[in-house]
């Protein structure tokens, strides 16, 4: 594409339309609100911006202890200074996940250097902002900034890591096809090939490809920016005339050429402006002023399918489906679209009607609950699903959830036989769980037993909601306690084993959280999980060190969490990661060596480190470490220091030497280290 390098055309439908929140803590917690309620990423890129979403997501509890602490009128000047660059750094990641969820997938491979060299720059930008931050004047719990100094390691070794963007065929399919965009007989298998790589498979994918490539127009002020989408628009053309081949009763979504108005010729030759298939009500034809979603997808004028269920029809017009439930949610972005292209086109914007007394949202709520109740398994499921979704976005529909009595039913429903309504409650429970309102409710309705249920025994995602949900709820202190009772435990520590990678990621987010209570780190150690983390350590891939070398550290200071480590003969490991690992690795690494080098077997272990080579890269954590790794060096080389002091006198008596003679180099190395340990002891 001729374009600006490394450009992506960002819309200013992601801007943010009110100021907002006055203090930093509740700008914090909105922006990381508005970051989960980014609709998933059916794109080429889907595991990479997964894996980015998911991290910022895993901030919610910093959010939640800032705002549970309260601000005066005024908000507090340092709190401010030193979350000011995260929240920018949060802004940015906002609008580069928005846009690469509602963006053009064609676009986004076509320009892919540029789109991974901006999600390079989001996460740059992220670690910069956490390494500036002072949590002295945030005053936040230790597990808190445990774990926020975990997801900073994360998005540092994303950061060093090179990620792969779309596989080169499907870029060359792709540019094979926009270069020759006229050319009639294109070969099915790389149409197809496209169709499936690019998720361009329904209807609802094609229409939402088309408005994404609108919107692009839309962002450079209604004028067309060039040949390039243009080309990209027959490219689409070509892609749905194959899939509607395939399956013609899937419908059309009009000519995306029509989205390309012609500023030059409409200033010259006055002519009807046409308007875009995608802005017209399917049941009136009209230009919608108010559009909202059906269950199917299906976008209506709000009044036209408002007149269409007071009627009796249970249905959806355009595909016949029957209806899950009756509920009707605003299409912000299509409204958004409509109010612009009107703007760029010299109309008047429509106007909204008032809202019609044909919608409650609470009958609505309150019909989901009576099919969650209801014997019939394909309403439950159906229900669930749409609860789960309406938990997603945002707080206020979560409390609202919470206190219409949604959860007893949700609970009910873990035991489902069907997965699929396993994993819809599981999941609305999840979302529900991020209000700190609702934790307290989910507890004592008794949930836990059903999502250790499902972490069992549910589908894979099933079981990767079920950790993220017990990981959420163990941020309170005594759920900690209770969910340690309940099993969880030992089902975290098999969806460490034989969990998907983002399956073992939260299991072992949740295995940390809720080891922080000193009960349950013998329940983790009894169920296996040092041998399993040990591999992680040691795993070539190392994609998961940072969490490996956390629950380690933690469990070392459990006697048998101890034991355990001290029977994998793991010190070379540890010294390795001393000398070489990042800034968390090494002060966790030394802390464990710490907790083997206490007791009765501490000379075992410190004679083996010192033959691995520990001194050196200990000295270098002493001075250059982490606050927490300078005071773990100092433990060790007080440590070393006397280790050495008695070998040296063993070593003494054997040969009979003077206390004062026959220590040569040996001896000025032990008093170096006592030196370097007395200098230390205030660290």
């Amino acid at each position: 594409m001729e374009e600006e390098e490394d450009k992506l055309y960002y819309s200013p439908l992601h801007s943010p339309s009110a100021p907002p929140p006055s203090s930093p803590a509740a700008r914090l917690s909105a922006l990381l609100e508005e970051i989960a309620a980014i609709p998933d990423f059916r794109n080429s890129f889907r595991k990479l911006l997964h894996a980015l979403s998911r991290r910022i997501k895993l901030l919610d509890p910093l959010a939640e202890e800032l705002l549970d602490k309260g601000s005066g009128p005024t908000p507090d000047p340092a709190v401010q200074r030193t979350l000011e660059p995260l929240l920018a750094a949060l802004g940015e990641a906002k609008d580069f996940l928005n846009f690469a969820s509602e963006g053009s997938k064609i676009y986004l491979v076509l320009e892919k250097e540029a789109f991974m060299k901006r999600h390079q720059q989001v996460i740059s930008q992220l670690v910069e902002s956490l390494d500036v931050i002072t949590y002295d004047e945030l005053g936040i719990s230790d597990e808190v900034r445990e774990q926020v100094e975990l997801i900073h390691s994360q998005l540092k070794r994303a950061k060093e890591q090179k990620n792969n963007p779309p596989s080169e065929e499907l870029h060359r399919d792709l540019l094979s096809i926009y270069n020759n965009p006229y050319e009639i007989n294109l070969d099915e298998e790389i149409l197809q090939n496209l169709s499936d790589k690019l998720h361009l498979i329904t209807i609802s994918d094609l229409k939402q490809e088309s408005l994404a490539m609108h919107e692009m127009v839309v962002s450079t002020g209604g004028n067309d920016p060039g040949e390039s989408i243009e080309k990209m628009c027959m490219l689409l053309k070509k892609i749905k005339d194959f899939v509607q081949t395939r399956n013609p009763v899937m419908g059309t979504i009009g000519n995306p050429n029509v989205m390309l108005p012609d500023a030059k010729m409409k200033s010259q030759v006055s002519v009807p402006i046409p308007i875009p298939d995608e802005f017209r009500c399917p049941i009136s034809l009209e230009l919608m002023q108010d559009p909202v979603i059906v269950s199917t997808g299906q976008t209506y004028e709000r009044v036209c399918i408002e007149k269409w269920l007071a009627s009796g029809h249970d249905t959806c017009p355009s595909t016949q489906q029957r209806l899950a439930h009756r509920s009707l949610t605003t299409n912000y972005v299509l409204r958004s679209l409509i109010t612009q292209w009107c703007e760029s086109n010299g109309l008047d914007p429509p106007k909204r009607p008032a809202p019609s007394s044909l919608s409650s949202p609470r009958t609505d709520l309150d019909a989901l609950l009576v099919k969650l109740s209801s014997s019939d398994p394909e309403a439950q499921h159906s229900a669930a699903g749409e609860i789960r979704l309406l938990a997603k976005r945002n707080a206020g529909n979560r409390l609202s959830i919470a206190q219409a009595g949604a959860v007893p039913l949700l609970k009910d429903l873990l035991f489902s036989p069907d997965m699929r309504t396993q994993e819809h409650a599981v999941t609305a429970l999840l979302n529900l769980s991020i209000c700190e309102e609702n934790k307290a409710g989910i507890m004592t309705s008794g949930c836990v037993p059903g999502i250790v249920f499902v972490l069992k025994n549910g589908n894979m995602e099933a079981r990767e909601n079920a950790a993220a949900t017990l990981f959420s709820l163990s941020i309170i202190d005594e759920n900690k306690v209770t969910i340690g009772a309940m099993g969880a435990i030992p089902a975290l520590v098999s969806l460490l084993s034989d969990g998907s990678h983002r399956g073992k990621k939260d299991a072992a987010t949740a295995l940390f959280n809720l080891c922080i209570y000193q009960g349950n780190k013998g329940k983790a150690v009894r169920s296996g999980v040092v041998p399993l983390v040990m591999g992680l350590v040691t795993d070539p891939v190392g994609s998961m060190i940072d969490e490996a070398m956390a629950i380690l550290a933690i469990l070392a200071s459990h006697p048998e969490g101890k034991i355990a480590i001290g029977t994998a003969e793991a010190v070379p490991v540890f010294v390795d990661t001393v000398r070489s690992g990042s800034a968390r690795n090494r002060e966790n690494a030394a802390a464990v060596l710490v907790h083997l080098c206490n007791g009765e077997e501490g000379g075992k272990f410190l004679g083996w480190a010192e033959e691995c080579g520990l001194l050196g890269p200990i000295r270098d954590l002493a001075v250059n470490g982490t606050d927490r790794g300078k005071r773990k060096a100092a433990l060790l080389l007080e440590k070393m220091s006397r280790f050495l002091v008695r070998k040296q006198e063993e070593s003494n008596q054997e040969t009979g030497s003077g206390s004062g003679f026959g220590l040569g180099r040996g001896s000025g190395l032990v008093h170096e280290l006592v030196e370097q340990s007395q200098a230390h002891e205030d660290v």
